[in-house]
């Protein structure tokens, strides 16, 4: 049996650290190449919360890679074909980064988080009740919570830094800040990602409700899919045995631990409170199902 690692926070001396993120921390590495790796960190409502998920950044990258893999035909990854054994410094434990952290181009990173949506359901089922439409887009009257939309639609988001909230923005307003021509590639991407994506795993029983993607750009401007890909992380994983219209169904995240922090007495500021080991083991779970039902990968 695979016992998964746990790594709350990673430490590599002689490797520059330049970004420790909500769950990843990513290391400079010659040759404009970047070392990340995804840790067991957990974080909701945008605060990084005190406990970590054990094994959950090794379904994080396993996950991601096999996504990165199978949508390569619809746009290159961040992704680098280079063991880690050349890059991490010596005397370093490879059992505890080796399904965690991956080789990949260093890229300037698009500033927005590119959200697709094909039901309504979060933020979008808010906005929607308050507004009748999502990101400046106007939707049917009459829908109901979780209800699939007449077509998936691309609704950005700025990108929070740790501790601040992702807010939804318009469409025009992205344009503004990266240009006409490169936003409509990122919605293009988007869109054509998460709709492959969500063709495969209703094939095996899963509703890929939204998802964000991040992008980023090389030297000659090309865009590149980075960071992480359709993970429970980045996404809202449906059981569609599971699923109606009406109510928010269960989902393979972290929705565990979101409920529980519902029912506690926090202002949704850091710090957040200590999980009890239930809703760990709960939330790992729940990830350790998605893995082995869209990818067919068990750690555990």
């Amino acid at each position: 049996m695979l016992v998964p690692t746990t790594l709350p926070q990673s430490n590599l001396p002689g490797l520059e650290l330049i970004h420790r993120g909500k769950v990843r921390d990513v290391y400079a590495l010659p040759g404009e190449r970047l070392l990340m790796v995804a840790t067991d960190r957990l974080s909701a409502f945008d605060v990084v919360l005190p406990n970590p998920i054990p094994g959950k950044g090794e379904m994080l990258t396993q996950i991601s890679n096999f996504w990165f893999a199978r949508t390569a035909h619809l746009l290159p990854n961040h992704l680098l074909d280079v063991p880690l054994t050349e890059v991490l410094p010596a005397g370093t434990d490879l059992a505890l980064y080796e399904k965690r952290a991956v080789v990949t181009r260093r890229l300037k990173p698009v500033p927005v988080e590119a959200i697709a949506r094909g039901y309504l359901i979060g933020s979008g089922w808010k906005d929607y009740q308050a507004t009748g439409s999502l990101c400046g887009i106007a939707l049917p009257a009459g829908l109901q919570q979780a209800q699939q939309l007449p077509t998936p639609i691309f609704t950005p988001s700025t990108k929070a830094a740790v501790g601040d909230h992702d807010e939804n923005v318009s469409y025009d307003a992205v344009v503004a800040a990266i240009g006409s021509e490169l936003t409509g590639k990122v919605r293009d991407a988007t869109l054509a990602i998460y709709q492959w994506a969500a063709t495969y795993a209703a094939e095996r029983g899963i509703i890929i409700a939204d998802t964000k993607f991040e992008f980023g750009t090389d030297a000659e401007g090309t865009l590149y899919v980075m960071d992480e890909m359709l993970t429970p992380d980045s996404s809202r994983f449906w059981p569609a045995e599971h699923y109606r219209v009406g109510i928010s169904p269960p989902s393979y995240d972290k929705q565990f631990v979101r409920d529980w922090l519902e029912t506690q007495d926090w202002n949704k500021t850091a710090p957040g409170p200590v999980i009890p080991a239930p809703i760990i083991a709960a939330t790992a779970a729940k990830y350790a199902e998605a893995l082995e039902r869209l990818a067919g990968i068990q750690l555990d």
